[in-house]
């Protein structure tokens, strides 16, 4: 494989489809909000230990602020992965908050950016990784770019639609301003969109159609055989849940005769479900049998070169 094919790395495993077995082509190992199973989630730490155990791509996930900054946080509030609770107790969300357990929320959409830099997104995971802070996607851009791929997913966009907040937007100007979907930035960076919302997918096939996106599901019904047809006019790739894929093994060919990318997820080391001796052993069983091209894990150190 040429240096190009190695940088490039996803945008030219479609092309690699066409070419060669699913099963020798070369794999992508995303770091799932970094390396989340040894650092706290969405951090400088996190991001930083990816690229150091050889991360293809860092995943950051991408909430907004209420003065419209994007930052890294997986989950829509902020009480999990930061102090906020002491930072701002008397603040805890009354409206749109999503379906959660009893208790007080914080929606990250409630902050100004400001404000959420002031909270602490590490001690929560480890004491050593107190003063950790959430980072906005600016700042995971600078930190990452030239040294992996970047593979964010547009968090909850019903949820923006519904405060008329234009998360794709604002996705799509952070993008451009930097460039990342030009030939030669995606040849040094590979940038891969994903979201489980089909309307952000349509969204970006069309304002950013330089950049593979992504369709995250959690359906079987999204894998059948008409499903994959029309998600092929408008994603470049399908990302089922594992158990999706393992319900339905087929779909894997499928996707790649319709030049889909197929990704799947979460592959960590403290799933008690997953039934395979090791995490490595996993990953390596849907990578190498089943045939997927990546795949999600908190767990890079692991992830099974060949």
């Amino acid at each position: 494989m040429t240096l190009a094919l190695i940088v490039v790395g996803w945008a030219s495993m479609r092309a690699q489809n066409t070419e060669r077995s699913s099963t020798t082509a070369r794999k992508q190992l995303i770091a799932h909000r970094g390396a989340s199973a040894y650092a706290p989630e969405h951090t400088p730490a996190s991001y930083r230990l990816a690229l150091e155990q050889k991360a293809d791509f860092v995943e950051p996930d991408l909430a907004v602020t209420k003065d419209n900054v994007l930052i890294c946080l997986h989950d829509d509030t902020l009480e999990r992965t930061t102090n906020i609770g002491e930072v701002f107790p008397d603040r805890p969300s009354t409206r749109n908050v999503p379906a959660k357990p009893e208790g007080k929320h914080w929606l990250a959409n409630d902050f100004t950016i400001d404000e959420i830099r002031r909270l602490d997104a590490g001690r929560w995971f480890k004491p050593e990784f107190a003063g950790q802070r959430v980072p906005t996607f600016q700042e995971m851009i600078d930190l990452v770019r030239g040294k992996a791929g970047i593979y964010p997913e547009l968090k909850s966009p019903e949820l923006y639609r519904a405060r008329h907040v234009d998360q794709v937007k604002l996705f799509v100007d952070v993008i451009k301003k930097n460039g990342l979907d030009t030939a030669d930035s995606l040849r040094t960076t590979p940038v891969i969109i994903q979201s489980f919302d089909e309307e952000a997918i349509r969204r970006v096939a069309t304002e950013l159609p330089t950049v593979p996106r992504v369709f995250l599901t959690e359906k079987d019904e999204d894998v059948s055989s008409a499903r994959l047809r029309e998600l092929a006019t408008f994603a470049t790739g399908i990302a089922p849940e594992k158990v999706v894929i393992a319900r339905h093994p087929e779909m894997v060919q499928q996707a790649h005769d319709l030049k889909l990318t197929v990704t799947s997820w979460t592959f960590r080391s403290d799933d008690p479900k997953s039934g395979y001796a090791s995490v490595a052993d996993e990953m390596s069983h849907f990578l190498y049998d089943l045939g997927i091209d990546a795949l999600f894990t908190n767990n890079p150190d692991k992830f099974p070169r060949r």
